[in-house]
C-alpha cells in the first residue's frame, strides 16, 4: 500500500509527455515531468512524496513538505475559507486545516503549530491544531539529562512549550533561556526532570555543565564575533541584559564573567561602553 502523506520508493512503470506513471499497489501515481529526476528511465525506483491533488487524485512530487503525517511542524496560514484555513507546507498544494481542528479561528499570515495526520473520511492528509490528543505524556521513556529535539510549539508567561522528540510536550523556563528562540524553531535540549504528573521540564544546557566550561563557551563566542566584525562591540557592565542577549545571546551575569577572563588575559581593552579587541 502506498503510505500517503510520506515517502515511499516506487518504480517507473511508463513514461508519457506529462511525465511518468509510477506502479503502486493501489494503481499508478503521475509523477509530473518537472519532478522527474534527470536520466531516470522505465524500470528505475525513486524517492518520492505521495499526497492527493485537487481533484482528490494521488499524485508524487520529489519536491520535500515542511512536515509528513505523524509529525508536529509550524507551518503559515496562506488563506481562510468558510469551511477551513490553509497552511503552507512546501507543496503546490496547502495543507487544510478543517474549521473543526482549529483551537482558535486561525488568521492569514501567523504561523500555527500543526499535527498532521491521514483523515480516515476522506484519506486525505490534514492538520490541526489540537495537539493534546497527539502527544503521549504518559509512560514517558526518557532520563533525566537525556538529549533530546525541541520543536519550539509556543509561547506563555513562565516559559516556551517545546515538543519533545515529536511525541511529547515539554516546557523551557524563561529564566534559563538566554537565546532567541521563535515559533517553530529545531534546537537540541536535555530532559531536566519528569514532574510525578508528567509535565517535562527542559533545558538548552547540558547537564553538569561547569560555570566555568560556561565561562569559556562564552569567553569563545566574545573573541569570535569581535574577530568577525571591526574588533568592537557597543556592549559593557552597563549595558541591559536584552541589548547583551540580543547581541550575543547570553545573560548580562554570563557576559560579564567572560569579559572579566578576557580582560585579565589580555585579550580585550574595557571601555565606557564598549569592549575592544587588543
Amino acid at each position: 500500500m502506498v503510505a500517503l502523506g510520506d515517502y515511499n520508493e516506487l518504480k517507473i512503470a511508463r513514461e508519457v509527455d506529462f511525465g511518468v506513471y509510477l506502479a503502486s499497489e493501489d494503481g499508478d501515481i503521475l509523477l509530473p515531468a518537472k519532478y522527474v529526476p534527470q536520466g531516470a528511465k522505465v524500470g528505475d525506483k525513486v524517492r518520492v512524496f505521495v499526497y492527493r491533488d485537487s481533484e482528490d487524485r494521488m499524485i508524487a512530487t520529489n519536491l520535500a513538505p515542511y512536515a509528513t503525517v505523524g509529525e508536529f511542524a509550524c507551518l503559515t496560514c496562506k488563506d481562510v475559507t468558510p469551511f477551513g484555513a490553509f497552511l503552507d507546507w512546501g507543496l503546490e498544494k496547502d495543507l487544510l486545516v478543517p474549521l473543526h481542528n482549529q483551537k482558535d479561528k486561525m488568521q492569514l499570515g501567523r504561523k500555527y503549530c500543526v499535527y498532521l495526520y491521514l483523515d480516515e473520511s476522506s484519506d486525505r492528509v490534514v492538520a490541526t491544531t489540537k495537539l493534546g490528543k497527539h502527544l503521549h505524556n504518559h509512560d514517558i521513556p526518557l532520563a533525566q539529562g537525556e538529549e533530546v529535539d525541541l520543536l519550539v510549539a509556543g509561547f506563555t508567561e513562565i516559559g516556551i512549550k517545546v515538543i519533545i522528540n515529536n511525541a511529547y510536550m515539554g516546557i523551557l523556563f524563561k529564566n534559563e533561556v538566554f537565546r532567541q528562540l521563535r515559533l517553530g524553531d529545531r534546537t537540541t535540549g536535555y530532559i531536566k526532570q519528569i514532574r510525578p504528573d508528567n509535565k517535562i521540564d527542559v533545558s538548552l544546557r547540558k547537564p553538569g555543565t561547569t560555570q566555568k566550561a560556561e565561562s569559556d563557551d562564552a569567553s569563545e563566542k566574545i573573541l569570535r564575533v569581535l574577530g568577525q566584525g571591526s574588533g568592537w562591540l557597543p556592549l559593557s557592565d552597563n549595558s541591559s541584559p536584552e541589548d547583551i542577549y540580543q547581541t550575543l545571546g547570553m545573560s548580562k551575569k554570563t557576559f560579564k564573567r567572560a569579559i572579566g577572563s578576557l580582560y585579565k588575559a589580555g585579550k580585550i581593552k574595557l571601555e565606557e561602553d564598549s569592549i575592544r579587541l587588543v
